[in-house]
């Protein structure tokens, strides 16, 4: 059996934070605060960030040390995190994304508005 590229399953081709900050982290962190609203198991975190499940739940418990990340609920025996916007970390980190996400948007409706449109 064939395997796909971990890539192939990103949700996000090239998140905000992972354009500055090329790596693993910024890949967790950029799915997450995209995706906020709800929580995600590492097996979900690993597939939507592009990256191997053993890097995943590394990189999420190391984060959920630092208090960016939190643990929500069990599903089965599946352990759900989301990005944790009670803490400082996770808040700024937000808001980070967010900035880096708004200026790319507005550099990219510049440069169009720059360019001419013909019929």
């Amino acid at each position: 059996m064939k395997r796909r590229p971990i890539s192939k399953n990103k949700a996000l081709q090239n998140g905000p934070l992972e354009s500055v900050f090329p790596g693993s982290t910024s890949k967790i962190l950029d799915f997450l605060a995209t995706f906020k609203d709800w929580d995600y198991s590492v097996s979900d975190i690993a597939k939507n960030a592009g990256i191997s499940f053993k890097t995943a739940l590394n990189e999420i418990r190391n984060l959920e040390q630092q208090g960016v990340v939190s643990r929500t609920r069990t599903v089965g025996k599946a352990i759900m995190y989301k990005l944790n916007l009670d803490s400082k970390q996770g808040y700024h980190i937000d808001k980070l994304i967010f900035e880096i996400a708004r200026n790319k948007a507005l550099e990219t409706m510049k440069n169009r508005g720059k360019t001419k449109i013909t019929v």
